[in-house]
């Protein structure tokens, strides 16, 4: 399978961003998706997950306020919408699809990741 994120940038502190990633190469209703992300000089984290249907999901305690990710299993795609974005949130954002429902990084398909850049 094969994800391609999408939907980065440099955006001012306040300002909200929508990731997308879109997978091919396999049945995408078959996969739960999540998203992660990688500061510079610091390991990947978890931010979000979803179910094959969309009617469960997960988020970092510390960033759940701000996240909704959401998929749409017509257009093959997950979404990652962030609001309020603070210079914190900078970082390499990737998506990731696993057959299983999980919040660790054993996913096993990964993209190549989106940057995003909050200024302050």
């Amino acid at each position: 399978v094969q994800l391609v994120e999408s939907g980065g940038g440099l955006v001012q502190a306040g300002g909200s961003l929508r990731l997308s990633c879109v997978v091919s190469g396999d049945t995408f209703s078959s996969y739960a998706m999540g998203w992660f992300r990688q500061a510079l000089g610091k390991e990947r984290e978890f931010v979000a997950a979803i179910n094959w249907s969309g009617s469960r999901t997960y988020y970092t305690d510390s960033l759940k306020d701000r996240l909704t990710i959401a998929r749409d299993n017509a257009k093959n795609t997950v979404y990652l919408q962030m609001l309020s974005l603070k210079p914190e949130d900078t970082a390499a954002y990737y998506c990731a699809a696993d057959r299983r429902f999980i919040k660790t990084i054993d996913y096993s398909s990964w993209g190549q990741g989106t940057q995003v850049t909050v200024s302050s």
